[in-house]
């Protein structure tokens, strides 16, 4: 019934899945309430201010903890938590294992011995020894060696807001480095690497800055050239492909013939390879041919759609801003997240160790308040980037279905999101809890196969590797039929499961469409990702050989080169939701109108174009012959 169900683009607008939207609230109040909780507990203070290996938090006087010495006292004056080894770094817990001591002042200059140490409280008035010792007994005392810090103790600075004195050379951390960048084995390189980038700063900065100008003008440029474009890549790849099997079927044909009487058994095992080499080419390229032949046709729906996207792009310019406020909004998402985060790392009761010092550790149910708080990273990031695909389906489809193009909103792109605002956020919960769904047992599998990596017999690494793939492909077809369901909602208002139902019958009268578009269009895309960070890189390059400074390039070119394909990919998928919503409405406009009085085309010209041509090859073909007369029999 919903595939027959008449479609009124944009003359409903109704609220949709409401009891989704109520479950969302509740559960951000329970994100809410964690924050508050850990706030509440002192976990912010113990974060900012630091606390020392007895319980005390620096900077303020603190409460007697039973059983713990030292503990209770008042630090109003000791704001800095100064470790007494700090290169003593625990990589299995990322923890320095050192006991903590809150002090005055950092060491701002390197103390070598006990009576630097000494002379350093005496002057600056910074105890660096444990509370029990007396700047007197540093140098007398035997058990200095236990309570006073490792020397030579390195010179340190305060970290900005955290007040953790920290070292200034981070040579120390080397063996941490090593474990996180594994290609680094001297410190020595890793200090080329770091002066390296920290030297050639405004050479990325710029860099950055060549990729989104690239990016915003390969937008442009598609709509352009995207006719010759996917011939140009159709041609190479028959191309390769016939070549590549003819050179094989050569290299068999001459080995061959120019085999001697007496064969090894080494030259023989090549002929037979060649052999296979060349039949499995031979039936690739047969295959990739017969695939080109079916969906000869259907290639040039997807010329027609690149080039009405970048007529979209042209009326609403302020899509190309999209990726950016996502980003904005995941970034301070995120940062929240963090923060939050590392709250409950220090949130708790104060609990002694098997050393005697204190750790704060939560009971009962509240423990498991981590495992809330990292569903909700994930579900409210799905739910911003799918407020996106809302905002831009939205917009895309008010351009479509406006026959005069005069009569736009002002601003589509906002009365998208007012429409997303005021009537489907509940549907855009809903998609991406179910996205949520898929995404939390993959990253568990993930996490148990990292767990065991080395452990697990081969049978067990295959079986968990085979369910990460399956789930993750299954995620991948979840968020494509999910971006359909949201542009279904913005047609015809209607909830979740009704969208997707319809979409998902569209795109399955639809399938060879689809395949070609997301085949040619998809493989389009990437190209012009990879333009974009091969011409970066070569400018990298270039600007690079002129300055004699540098001694490693390795990591400014990566960093550039990563941030050349994210804001690539940023603005290519953008564009690449554009043309999936542009055919989503072709496919429905085609559907329900054939262009007779009152059943008038929304399309584009080219678009239509596009369906006078395919209904010549009709009647050529016969009327109803042919797959393609079965696809366009609706029209």
């Amino acid at each position: 019934k919903s595939s027959k169900r008449e479609w009124k683009p944009l003359e409903d607008h109704s609220c949709t899945d409401v009891p989704w939207l109520l479950l969302f609230i509740l559960f951000c109040i329970g994100m809410g309430f964690i924050c508050g909780f850990s706030i509440a507990t002192g976990a912010a203070a113990r974060l900012l201010s630091g606390y020392d290996s007895y319980g005390n938090i620096c900077g303020q006087k603190n409460v007697k903890v039973e059983g713990i010495v030292n503990s209770g006292l008042d630090l109003t004056h000791k704001k800095y938590v100064f470790f007494l080894d700090p290169c003593n770094i625990d990589l299995v817990h990322q923890k320095i294992k050192s006991i903590a001591l809150c002090v005055s002042a950092c060491p701002r200059t390197e103390l070598k011995t006990l009576a630097d140490v000494q002379k350093f409280a005496e002057t600056n008035g910074s105890t660096l020894c444990s509370y029990e010792l007396q700047p007197s007994e540093y140098t007398t005392d035997p058990r200095a060696a236990k309570l006073c810090p490792k020397y030579p103790v390195p010179e340190s600075a305060p970290i900005p807001f955290f007040h953790r004195c920290a070292p200034v050379n981070i040579s120390c951390y080397a063996k941490f480095a090593e474990a996180l960048i594994t290609f680094v084995s001297d410190s020595s390189v890793l200090h080329r690497l770091i002066s390296g980038v920290m030297t050639s700063k405004e050479i990325i900065m710029g860099l950055c800055l060549l990729s989104l100008v690239l990016s915003m003008i390969l937008m442009v440029i598609i709509r352009y050239i995207s006719r010759v474009l996917v011939w140009i890549l159709t041609i190479l790849v028959v191309l390769g492909s016939l070549g590549g099997t003819g050179v094989l079927w050569w290299l068999y044909a001459k080995q061959r013939l120019s085999a001697s009487a007496v064969e090894t058994q080494i030259a023989k095992d090549n002929l037979q390879a060649l052999l296979i080499y060349a039949i499995a080419a031979t039936v690739f390229t047969v295959i990739l041919l017969l695939i080109m032949l079916i969906m000869r046709k259907r290639v040039a729906l997807t010329i027609a759609l690149f080039h009405v996207a970048g007529k979209v792009f042209i009326h609403l310019p302020l899509l190309v801003f999209q990726p950016f406020w996502t980003f904005f909004v995941l970034i301070l998402f995120w940062t929240y997240w963090i923060a939050v985060l590392l709250f409950l790392g220090t949130t708790g009761s104060p609990v002694p160790n098997e050393e005697g010092f204190v750790e704060f550790q939560m009971a009962g149910p509240l423990k498991y308040m981590w495992w809330y708080h990292i569903v909700g990273l994930i579900w409210i990031s799905e739910f911003i980037l799918a407020c996106q695909q809302m905002t831009v389906a939205g917009a895309v489809v008010t351009y479509y279905f406006t026959r005069e193009k005069r009569n736009l909103p002002f601003t589509p792109i906002l009365a998208s999101v007012n429409r997303l605002v005021c009537y489907h956020l509940g549907t855009v919960a809903k998609g991406s809890f179910i996205i949520t769904l898929v995404k939390i047992p993959r990253m568990i599998l993930m996490y148990i196969h990292t767990q065991l990596k080395g452990k697990e017999n081969a049978c067990a690494r295959c079986m968990l590797k085979a369910c990460i793939c399956c789930l993750w492909c299954l995620e991948k077809c979840l968020t494509y039929l999910n971006q359909n369901a949201y542009t279904a909602t913005a047609i015809n208002s209607t909830n979740f499961c009704t969208s997707a139902k319809d979409a998902f019958v569209i795109l399955v009268e639809n399938a060879l469409r689809v395949a070609a578009i997301n085949t040619v269009g998809d493989f389009m895309l990437f190209l012009g990702k990879v333009l974009i960070v091969c011409s970066t890189a070569l400018a990298g390059i270039m600007l690079l050989n002129y300055q004699r400074d540098y001694t490693i390039w390795v990591l400014p070119l990566i960093i550039v080169c990563l941030f050349a394909f994210l804001v690539a990919h940023c603005f290519l998928s953008i564009y690449e939701m554009v043309v999936d919503v542009l055919f989503l409405c072709f496919a429905i406009d085609t559907k329900y109108n054939d262009g007779s009085p009152g059943r008038e085309f929304y399309m584009d010209k080219v678009l239509m174009e596009f369906v006078e041509n395919s209904r010549k090859s009709m009647k050529e073909a016969g009327r109803g012959g042919g797959a393609e007369g079965r696809e366009l029999k609706p029209m």
